[in-house]
């Protein structure tokens, strides 16, 4: 967002298809003669202020679109549905273009905006005795304040009769939201949401910067920008920050913890540096690698915990299955007289509810759990790269002598090749959920851990249904004993109810 200081010839710029490459549609709110009236009340009301600078007589957003627009929407009523969502949120008119760049890479809207709304019948201040006022349009106390030496009004100078109007307001307050920081934020998670509406493909869904998260922004490289090595330098201590969080997030690192590492070792270091040396830019790579370094550290302690703790549940374990003999308890034959058995008349059977049905949170678990698998995995092979990595330098630390001099630059060019081994892997995770359209690896986790508890709470209505209702309504399985019996039973039926012959020939 910028502010406007000519209103009326940022319009003829932004709308000019003569000074505009790609300009390829316009769209106004209102007339023309709107932001004449506008620009000439804001300086008005700016003069009468008395404030230094500029006079602020509109506001404008840029606003980027995706690459693939220009081929699936018409420009015009793109437009459209840009702008007149604005108005009908805040209310003020607008008029708006939309752009391409010359090398037609950059597909984007500019809107201007007015911070007043204009009022439906404008408000007019009648004098009630003859008013004066001076060259800077401010009200004086007497007709004399006005006057030359000759007794005729200074130019500039003004007298408003009594009974006139000495003021017509045609618009509303400025309102204060639209110069607030906040609005911007509000405005990009607004146009984002919109966007992403259109966006047919979940993977090129856009997502807004949380700058209080866990991760660092990096910044854009203008063209023909003198601080360019220095920002993209920037960047990259940024990137590997983030990367360091994505693989803490999967090594189930606490985000408070993450968050608590970030307070105290980036944004307290620098609010520390510039309160004692000024705006260092320098300085921040240094702080932002310090900072990897401890939340590395923390991995590295989470994760050596966790593999000690699935060891010893494991030895736990086979102790338990094959460390002890089993036990086998006699069974005990319970004899039952029949004669003392009275048939009970049958209560009629309760209505059994329904099946508890997978709600669909819950039914796209076994796909994140797959995410998650290849999270895991991923993050052992940095593991275990680390771990390579650690061998060697260990290595290079213990030699002595001529093996020092034979081996040094073998050693330190193979720590050299596992350290970028290692920094691809970490940029690795970023990628694998990307591909699954999660713009980070923290918003997958909050989805995963979202559709677990929905899948486990589902897994406990099912559980608690079979224990209550699963033997009425599932036939309990027969077993191979019974099988028997139940043939030998019907065998002894059949035989019972055959008429009796004798082995004689005769028979009888």
């Amino acid at each position: 967002m910028s502010k406007l200081h000519n209103v009326r010839g940022r319009i003829t710029y932004i709308s000019s298809h003569a000074k505009q490459e790609n300009l390829y549609a316009v769209y106004e709110t209102t007339d023309r003669p709107y932001w004449t009236e506008l620009a000439r009340y804001n300086q008005q009301e700016f003069l009468k202020s008395g404030t230094e600078g500029k006079c602020i007589e509109a506001r404008e957003l840029i606003i980027a679109l995706p690459e693939s627009f220009p081929d699936l929407y018409y420009p015009d009523k793109l437009l459209q549905l840009f702008t007149n969502r604005f108005k009908e949120k805040y209310g003020v008119e607008c008029v708006s273009a939309l752009h391409h760049n010359k090398r037609k890479t950059n597909y984007h809207i500019h809107l201007i905006f007015s911070e007043r709304e204009l009022l439906p019948k404008p408000i007019e201040k009648i004098a009630t005795r003859n008013m004066f006022y001076n060259e800077q349009g401010k009200h004086v106390r007497t007709k004399k304040e006005i006057l030359d030496d000759s007794g005729n009004v200074l130019k500039g100078c003004k007298i408003i009769k009594k009974d006139e109007v000495y003021e017509r307001i045609p618009f509303t307050f400025k309102n204060p939201m639209f110069k607030q920081e906040a609005f911007v934020d509000e405005a990009k998670r607004f146009y984002t949401d919109i966007i992403n509406r259109l966006i047919e493909d979940e993977k090129d869904k856009l997502h807004v910067f949380d700058k209080n998260g866990l991760y660092l922004a990096t910044k854009k490289i203008g063209k023909n920008n003198p601080k360019a090595e220095q920002i993209k330098a920037d960047n990259e201590v940024r990137m590997q920050w983030n990367h360091e969080v994505d693989r803490a997030l999967v090594s189930q690192v606490p985000e408070d913890e993450i968050r608590q590492i970030k307070k105290e070792f980036i944004t307290d270091r620098i609010r520390q540096s510039i309160d004692a040396w000024g705006r260092q830019p320098d300085m921040l790579a240094n702080i932002i690698i310090h900072a990897a370094m401890r939340l590395a550290l923390l991995i590295s302690k989470v994760l050596t915990a966790a593999r000690e703790l699935k060891n010893k549940l494991f030895h736990e374990t086979l102790e338990k299955e094959y460390g002890t003999p089993a036990t086998v308890k006699e069974e005990t034959i319970i004899t039952v007289d029949t004669t003392l058995v009275t048939e009970v008349a049958k209560e009629p059977e309760p209505q059994i509810p329904p099946r508890p049905v997978m709600p669909s949170e819950a039914a796209a678990f076994p796909k994140l759990k797959k995410i998650k698998v290849t999270l895991d995995n991923h993050n052992n092979l940095i593991f275990e790269a680390e771990r390579e990595r650690s061998e060697l330098e260990i290595e290079l630390s213990d030699l002595k002598g001529l093996a020092r001099l034979t081996k040094k630059k073998e050693l330190e060019s193979k720590i050299s090749f596992k350290t970028k081994e290692i920094q691809t892997l970490k940029a690795g995770l970023s990628g694998i959920v990307r591909q699954h359209g999660f713009a980070t690896v923290q918003d997958f986790y909050k989805a995963f851990y979202t559709v677990q508890n929905a899948f486990d709470t589902y897994q406990k209505a099912c559980a608690k249904w079979e224990k209550a209702f699963g033997e009425q309504t599932t036939p309990k399985a027969e077993t191979m004993h019974e099988k028997i019996q139940r043939y030998q039973e019907k065998a002894d039926r059949q035989n019972a109810n055959r008429p009796y012959q004798s082995r004689d020939k005769g028979g009888r």
